[in-house]
């Protein structure tokens, strides 16, 4: 009986490996199975992937022998940061490259790297369009990730960079979601105007990057953007009209308005979509939808993924 092969998922608590850790656990006789990283085996989460079979291991991004041991004996790893936990691009590159020397230590074969595009490339801090944030950021979230890229490539680990898109379920937990209007309408504010927004649901992010492992080297150096569809907004508000049988219009914010929202990450964010829309051709064309059906045959459209979740978006006032 072949070993098989061992893929250590970095935050696999949290949305995408979560995922992951799923992917690899329900697809039996695959090869592969799964080493769940946490900072936490005793939270409500991890009990539940280890109920489901996974085997749960402590690691903290911001040690890098606890990364050395988590990937020891594994064939692939699954690594992301997560900006939103701390606000703090500088702690994301230096988490990025701990994984990265981690990997290269355990001699692991195929790192998945969860990244996002520098927009710099696009946008240099000169460029006044968008303001320069925390100094040296256009879009902070999308900036560090999108460098940190290099930290793999110079430690020589045999990588794939998975661009991922807009989740879905920002509708519910980021509240993205509908909110009533003045007239008691129900809008949908995203500061897209009338470009069309990749979207995916984070199930099916792990799905997508199960099939990169499972396709190994045709995937090993090179960049893959997943998405379940590109819609505009006024596609979406007509999606969740049917839906949730209720009319939702869609408000296209200016990226100024958005960014001056006053929450937490508001800059960042309506810097974000203004690139996304700024540089829609692009963004888009690097997101196959093609590709991303033949990485999981069983990936969700909007509307099938509204289908299973519209009782779960709050309506909020």
């Amino acid at each position: 009986m072949t070993e098989k092969k061992i893929i250590a998922v970095v935050g696999a608590t949290g949305a995408q490996g979560g995922g992951l850790v799923r992917a690899i656990l329900n697809e039996l006789g695959s090869g592969f199975t799964v080493r769940a990283l946490t900072r936490d085996t005793g939270s409500e989460k991890a009990k539940g992937l280890s109920a489901l079979g996974a085997d749960m291991v402590v690691a903290n991004l911001d040690d890098v022998e606890s990364l050395k041991m988590a990937f020891a004996g594994c064939y692939g790893a699954f690594c992301l940061t997560n900006f939103w936990e701390h606000f703090s691009p500088e702690k994301e590159l230096a988490q990025a490259k701990a994984m990265a020397q981690a990997a290269r230590h355990a001699g692991v074969r195929h790192v998945v790297w969860s990244t996002l595009e520098d927009t710099r490339r696009w946008v240099p801090l000169t460029d006044s369009r968008m303001p320069t944030l925390m100094e040296k950021y256009k879009v902070p979230h999308f900036d560090a990730k999108g460098e940190a890229d290099a930290e793999f490539t110079k430690a020589g680990v045999p990588t794939t960079f998975l661009l991922t898109s807009f989740y879905w379920e920002n509708l519910i937990f980021f509240g993205m979601g509908p909110r009533k209007g003045p007239n008691g309408q129900l809008m949908l504010s995203l500061p897209m105007g009338d470009k069309k927004l990749p979207g995916i649901a984070v199930e099916d992010i792990g799905k997508c990057c199960f099939g990169i492992f499972k396709r190994g080297q045709d995937f090993i150096g090179k960049t893959i953007g997943i998405a379940g569809e590109h819609l505009t907004g006024q596609e979406m508000a007509a999606a969740m009209t049917e839906a949730l049988g209720q009319t939702v219009m869609y408000n296209s914010v200016p990226f100024e308005v958005y960014r001056k929202l006053g929450f937490a990450g508001a800059e960042d964010l309506g810097s974000m979509f203004q690139f996304k829309h700024d540089f829609n051709e692009a963004f888009c064309g690097a997101r196959d939808l093609a590709l991303s059906r033949s990485l999981n045959p069983s990936l969700q459209t909007f509307e099938q993924w509204l289908t299973l979740n519209k009782d779960r978006i709050p309506l909020a006032e």
